[in-house]
């Protein structure tokens, strides 16, 4: 729903601004890939072999052969986005970063998804290269899941299937820093480190600063 609502507002900026910014500024939509990382909480959950605590806490250092560690956050990242200068020097864009596979946590199963709206400070910008310092606010979703399998009749014909447990909502701060080459008129790379604050974020994992770095791809109007 939240990451639908963000599409919703990307697609809206893009119809909205597209002929201002071909006009007078710059326009850019990206896809990037990268990462993001935070280590383990160090808490355990306890796996559905459990009798009396199925998916409860638990400790992992204890005698409880069914508690297992909770994961970190790292793996690919995938990430969809579009900003506009107004003018030379300042801008706006928002952009969504999730993976696209779901590691493990623990017994579970996970999907992290970061998005944010930021306002954009160039304080370079030239034909060929621009510096991108980027802030704003959004949200963080993770999503929790657990695979199920199943076989049906002595043809033994078995599937197996992701089912939704549950999702935790974060607030989140973000800043990034980019800078943008142009191979070509139009086409662009853009390293960019990121730095994630997200209050409460230590239920899932170890820290509230989320550090991460994206490779974004796109195509410029000026």
């Amino acid at each position: 729903m939240r990451r639908g609502y963000f599409y919703g507002v990307l697609l809206f900026v893009t119809a909205c601004c597209l002929p201002a910014a071909r006009a007078q500024s710059n326009f850019d939509l990206n896809i990037g890939f990268g990462t993001a990382h935070d280590s383990s909480n160090g808490l355990g959950l306890d796996n559905l072999n459990s009798a009396l605590n199925p998916l409860g806490p638990c400790n992992p250092n204890g005698l409880d052969p069914n508690c297992e560690k909770t994961g970190a956050l790292s793996n690919f990242f995938l990430g969809f986005g579009g900003d506009v200068l107004l003018g030379k020097r300042y801008g706006f864009g928002a952009e969504v970063t999730f993976q696209p596979a779901r590691p493990d946590y623990g017994p579970l199963i996970y999907r992290q998804t970061f998005y944010d709206f930021n306002g954009i400070l160039a304080p370079i910008n030239e034909k060929r290269a621009q510096l991108q310092i980027q802030g704003g606010i959004g949200g963080s979703r993770t999503s929790f899941s657990i695979n199920q399998s199943g076989c049906i009749g002595v043809a033994v014909a078995c599937s197996t299937q992701v089912v939704p447990v549950a999702n935790a909502n974060h607030f989140q701060i973000h800043v990034g820093v980019g800078v943008q080459l142009f191979v070509t008129e139009h086409l662009f790379v853009r390293p960019q480190f990121d730095f994630h604050y997200v209050p409460s974020f230590t239920d899932q994992f170890n820290s509230t600063a989320v550090p991460g770095f994206m490779v974004w791809v796109g195509y410029g109007w000026h």
